[in-house]
C-alpha cells in the first residue's frame, strides 16, 4: 500500500470519526503529496524519498511553529501544531539512533571504497537514500565527515 492510499483511508477513517484536528494534518500530507505529483518535472511519480522528505518538512515545520507559538505564550495553537507533528510523524519510519547510523556508514564507507573528503559526496548520495526519512542528513554528514576527514 502506498503512501497516498494509507492516508487516503486515514483521511476517510477520520471523516467518520469527526476527529478535525487529525483531519488537518492528514490533509497536509495529501496536498503535499499531489503538489509533489503535479510539480515541474515530476511524470506523476513521488519516489518513496520524495514523500520521506515531505513528511519530515512537515513535521520540522509544525515544531517550529509550535515553538514560536510558545515563545508568545499561545500555548492553545502550540499544542495544535505538536499534535499535527505527532500525527505526521506515526507515516515515517523508525528513526536510525546515532550508534547505529555510525556502524551503517562505516559500512557504506567500506561499499564505496571511499577513502577522503573527496569522496564525500559518494558516500552521502548512497546515504541518503539508504536513510530516507530515518536520519537526517546533517547527522549523516556530519558522520561521514568525521569518519573520511
Amino acid at each position: 500500500m502506498t503512501l497516498t492510499d494509507k492516508i487516503n483511508q486515514d483521511i476517510k477513517a477520520a471523516m467518520l470519526a469527526k476527529d478535525a484536528k487529525k483531519l488537518e494534518a492528514l490533509r497536509a500530507i495529501k496536498s503535499g503529496i499531489l503538489i509533489l505529483k503535479t510539480g515541474k518535472g515530476s511524470g506523476g511519480d513521488v519516489s518513496h524519498e520524495l514523500e520521506m522528505g515531505l513528511l519530515k518538512k512537515l513535521v520540522k515545520q509544525r515544531k517550529e511553529s509550535a515553538t514560536m507559538y510558545r515563545e508568545n505564550k499561545r500555548i492553545d495553537l502550540a499544542e495544535e501544531e505538536e499534535y499535527q507533528a505527532g500525527i505526521i510523524e506515526t507515516y515515517l519510519p523508525e528513526q536510525i539512533t546515532g550508534e547505529q547510523l555510525r556502524t551503517e556508514v562505516k559500512q557504506i564507507i567500506a561499499e564505496t571504497g571511499a577513502e577522503s573528503m573527496k569522496d564525500m559526496g559518494k558516500v552521502m548520495g548512497v546515504a541518503s537514500k539508504k536513510f530516507a526519512g530515518q536520519a537526517d542528513n546533517k547527522e549523516i554528514s556530519m558522520i561521514v565527515k568525521e569518519l573520511l576527514g
